[in-house]
Order: structure tokens, then sequence, then C-alpha cells
């Protein structure tokens, strides 16, 4: 079988590097700068966990064309270049390709159904950070595997032999949900400046991600969502954890540091790098939802506005900073 990466970017490059790794038949699609990054040395694929891979030999183009033949598609573009991914797509896909949404927020899978009508398209999440460390080398920094709807069984035995097997869901919109949860520390992250388990380390940071997921918590229950639980603790229980004096926490919550020392969210990424950032996905669907719900957001909303700050002029918060920026 033929696999295209299409939007490769942080995630695309680790998960179809890992595929390649494993012997899977790979070409990545992505921007010219990913190109001549992977050009000179190939690809290498680290994880916290200890594993070095190489992949000497990759075929990156930075043309649609490149999908023509794949018979699977990983979509990997941020949220904000879905649709035009799936009108590229929509000219170039052979017959009978399946297309898989790796992408972070609710709505990418349906916008490439609805660009792509002739082809199966599954949702897909990848529960794990990414950070790229530039030169072709991609760490992964978090624990977990990938989340899909059925319908990848064909595909299945090359990502186990990648070590990212799949994990099937019929419902994947409370996964969705948990996971877009767990990225409301995205912005707090990247406003840190600092890695995660530096930042998650600080009850000061905690208590804005406390805030941030309370109020989302408490939108999505008046709209009946119940997120699905992808960690230990239950999403409803993640604020009163997070709230908890730094010695407790550490007791009581140690794997939630046990996270990678080089670990980073993406968005600090964006942030590094002066491109735009998935906020609008992210703390913005909250802000959408409780907006629809008559409920009001402010502490989503005022991260919302900070990013967006960040994204126009480079911007550091201390903790305490944050909170004195944030209506908590």
């Amino acid at each position: 079988m033929k696999i295209c990466v299409y939007g490769a970017g942080g995630i695309g490059c680790y998960v179809g590097g890992r595929l390649a790794a494993a012997g899977s038949d790979v070409t990545f699609v992505g921007r010219p700068r990913m190109a001549a990054s992977v050009a000179s040395g190939g690809l290498r694929l680290t994880d916290y966990r200890g594993a070095d891979l190489r992949v000497s030999a990759v075929r990156f183009e930075v043309v649609p064309e490149a999908a023509a033949d794949a018979d699977l598609v990983l979509v990997t573009v941020k949220s904000a270049g879905t649709a035009t991914a799936g009108a590229e797509l929509a000219k170039v896909l052979k017959p009978g390709a399946v297309v898989v949404s790796f992408q972070n927020g609710l709505r990418n899978a349906p916008l490439l159904r609805e660009a792509l009508p002739g082809h199966q398209v599954v949702t897909g999440m990848v529960p794990f950070n990414v950070l790229n460390r530039g030169g072709g080398a991609f760490h992964q920094g978090t624990e977990g595997f990938l989340d899909v709807e059925p319908g990848l069984s064909s595909f299945a035995p090359a990502f186990a032999a990648a070590g990212l097997p799949l994990t099937e869901h019929a419902d994947m919109l409370p996964v969705q949900w948990a996971k877009l949860l767990l990225n409301l520390n995205n912005p707090i992250n990247a406003l840190s400046d600092l890695p995660l388990r530096d930042e998650l380390s600080q009850r000061g940071y905690r208590l804005c991600l406390a805030a941030v997921q309370s109020e989302a918590l408490a939108v999505l229950n008046f709209a009946g969502i119940k997120p699905a639980q992808l960690t230990a603790v239950p999403a409803h229980r993640m604020p009163t954890i997070l709230r908890l004096p730094d010695f407790l926490f550490r007791r009581l919550a140690a794997r939630m540091l046990a996270i990678d020392p080089l670990a980073r969210s993406s968005m600090w990424e964006d942030l590094q790098a002066g491109r735009p950032t998935e906020i609008a996905y992210l703390n913005g669907e909250i802000t959408t939802l409780g907006s629809d719900l008559g409920i009001p957001t402010p502490i989503n909303t005022r991260i919302t506005e900070l990013i967006h700050r960040a994204e126009q002029t480079p911007t550091h918060y201390t903790a305490p900073a944050l909170q004195s920026a944030l209506p908590l």
C-alpha cells in the first residue's frame, strides 16, 4: 500500500516517519521549508521511551499531485488549512483512496467529507505531543497511541508495526472533546515559554489551566456533552487535581509530570515560528459553544485574546502575571 502524509509538519513527519521506518511506502507533502529541512539528512525520530529511528530516503514533495497514487492519506494540516487541503485532494485522489484526519479540533473530518464525497473519510486523533527539533528531527514527548473511527482494519498492521497501534472508537466525538480539554493547556504553555513539565510543576500556571477547564466543563455539561476519559483522572475531576498545592500535586498526580523534559505544545512552536496558532479551534470552540448556549466564557475568551496578541508581538508571562491577566 502507498501512504501519503498531507500537510507534513511535526505530527505528520513523526507519524509518517514511524510508518516509513517500519517499511511502509510513505510520501510526504508539505511546505518547501520542511522539505528543505528534511532533504539534507532525512528524518530522525525519537521518543520519551528511548526510541531513536532514522529514515534516510525520504520522498518529500510540495505539490498536491504527489498524493495521486496514495491508498491512504493522513491529513495533518493545521485546522485553518483543512478546506484548502480538501479542495486540493479532490482534484488528485484516485478512486478508493481512504483519508484520515489526524488534526486538532472538532470540525476537520466533516469539512473533508464535504470536499471528498466519493471517498471514505475517517476521524482520527493523535493524543501525544511531538516537538520539531529542527533538521528533520522530531521527538514524541508524551505517551499515547492513535485513536480512530472504525474503517482502517486493512491498514492497522502497518501502524502496529510502526509502534503506533490504532485504537478504534465507535463514536469519536467524546474522544475529540476530551483531547480538546487537554489541549486547553496549549495556550498556557505557549505563554509560559516553558517546557510542559516545568509549566505544570508550578501551581500558578495550573490554577490558570484549572480555571480554563472548569469554564469549558460547565459549557459542555450544559450542552449535554460528556468527554471520554483519556487519562487516569476523569475530565470533571482534573481541575480539582490541578488546584492542589505543589507537594500534593507531585504526590497524587506524578504521572502528569512524567513528561519528557523536551515536550512543549505545538502552539508554543507556532508562536516561536511566527505562525498563526490554532487557538480558534481549541479555546475558540468553547467560546463559540458558550455563545450559542448563552453562557459567558470570559476566561477562555481572554486567553484567546492573549494568544492573538502574542501572535503579533511575542509575549511571555510568569505564573503570577498570567493569573493577573485572566479574570479568575
